[in-house]
């Protein structure tokens, strides 16, 4: 029994040669990988995400009870085709803690195609000095109209400037610093 013999057994008898067989899963291939690109490239699969932390608007809150914390506010980029939802944000970093969305916010936030959104967090600081010196990731999760996962990500450095140099400064080291020398004293703010 030859593979002719096998294609015909399944009403593909128009195939006899090799190459012709050789060409179409070659093709069949090609159409796929360009379909999975254009899908990934577009963001349906995997979102293409800007973020950044606005730190203008960073002040330093004492409630009653003595729990330091400060609302920070995300901007949340598209840069990909398709739109996405983002449904949550977390963090595991020592010293600090995110708060989940209050019943007033909005717990997801829809971003648009070449669109941004902001979301707003509260952020309480449980120990200036055990915040890592290291960047440290932020976990979120999200939606897209073809897919939803989770996906890590660390915000670059903030750049200390003095005497002619820059030093970098890990993100959440700097947002701690602020925030913290905004409590001692309003000369920080």
């Amino acid at each position: 029994m030859t593979s002719d013999d096998i294609w015909q057994q399944f009403g593909v008898a128009g195939w006899r040669t090799y190459r012709t067989r050789l060409r179409a899963v070659i093709s069949g291939c090609l159409t796929l990988v360009v379909i999975a690109v254009s899908l990934w490239w577009s963001g349906a699969v995997t979102p293409h995400i800007r973020w950044e932390v606005a730190v203008f608007a960073l002040y330093a809150d004492v409630d009653k009870n003595g729990v330091l914390s400060t609302n920070i506010y995300i901007d949340v980029e598209n840069e990909g085709l398709a739109p996405f939802t983002i449904t949550g944000i977390s963090m595991a970093i020592p010293g600090i803690r995110l708060l989940p969305a209050e019943a007033r916010e909005d717990a997801s936030v829809t971003v648009p195609s070449g669109g941004m959104e902001t979301l707003s967090r509260r952020l309480v600081i449980t120990d200036c000095a055990a915040v890592p010196h290291e960047p440290q990731p932020i976990h979120f999760t999200y939606t897209t109209w073809l897919d939803s996962g989770a996906a890590e990500v660390t915000w670059g450095s903030w750049w200390l400037e003095g005497f002619g140099e820059q030093i970098p400064l890990a993100w959440q080291r700097g947002l701690a610093a602020k925030v913290c020398n905004g409590a001692v004293s309003s000369e920080w703010l």
